[in-house]
């Protein structure tokens, strides 16, 4: 096989497969004797794996995991892809933390003028000292007047609301500032809410990648195996 029968089935660019050989993502080709690269099967088996690695666990992973397989490193392959797996587990976590802080969130009032910490702390039954730790993990964000002290918005609340919410259901800081992030990035429960419907969906498929990529890739390996 030459260089752009491989590269046909994926629409790349014949540079692309021999790029890909040289960075390791495919076993050395043969070359004929006037230097011209000679791809088998197992190549076009090689570049299928990759390329389905790619959506699954982004181009950097993939072509790691395709360099630990040439070196014989199996274990380390594995474990690749099971931090990939766990990655995106930790990522539906997140996912469904803010669908449910959303949904707890639901029908809150915001306060129209600004408070204190001292009112905050009030309204939720922490004391200061737990809103300026939120704080200096970047959950909170208030504003501060020219006397130093600490000006809490309707945005402020809620984002208070949402950590305390978390809190209770045992969610470290730095998972809460996370999740408070995203909300405070998409502009509130409302936008953030029409959002998670994109967000649940690209993590669906990512998953079913992740699915394929294991296919492509197990036969790649069993390929090798039975390579005379």
């Amino acid at each position: 096989m030459r260089p752009s029968d491989l590269a046909r089935e994926h629409g790349l660019s014949t540079q692309a497969v021999r790029n890909y050989e040289e960075s390791g993502f495919l076993p050395p080709a043969e070359r004929t004797p006037s230097g011209y690269r000679v791809y088998t099967a197992i190549h076009a088996s090689a570049l299928r794996a990759f390329v389905a690695l790619i959506p699954a666990f982004g181009h950097a992973r993939a072509g790691q995991v395709m360099v630990l397989v040439h070196a014989g490193s199996l274990d380390d392959v594995l474990l690749t892809i099971d931090r990939g797996h766990e990655q995106l587990l930790r990522d539906r976590e997140t996912l469904n933390s803010v669908s449910r802080a959303v949904e707890d969130l639901t029908g809150f009032e915001p306060v129209l003028e600004p408070r204190s910490i001292g009112e905050l702390a009030r309204r939720l039954d922490v004391t200061p000292a737990t809103l300026r730790a939120w704080e200096e993990a970047g959950i909170l964000v208030p504003s501060r007047e020219r006397t130093g002290y600490r000006t809490f918005t309707a945005e402020d609340v809620r984002d208070a609301e949402l950590a305390h919410l978390l809190r209770r259901g045992g969610y470290p800081l730095a998972r809460i500032a996370l999740v408070v992030s995203q909300i405070r990035t998409a502009g509130g429960t409302d936008t953030l809410a029409a959002a998670l419907t994109d967000w649940r969906r690209r993590l669906t498929t990512r998953g079913l990648a992740m699915l394929t990529a294991s296919a492509r890739l197990s036969e790649y390996l069993t390929a090798r195996e039975q390579a005379p």
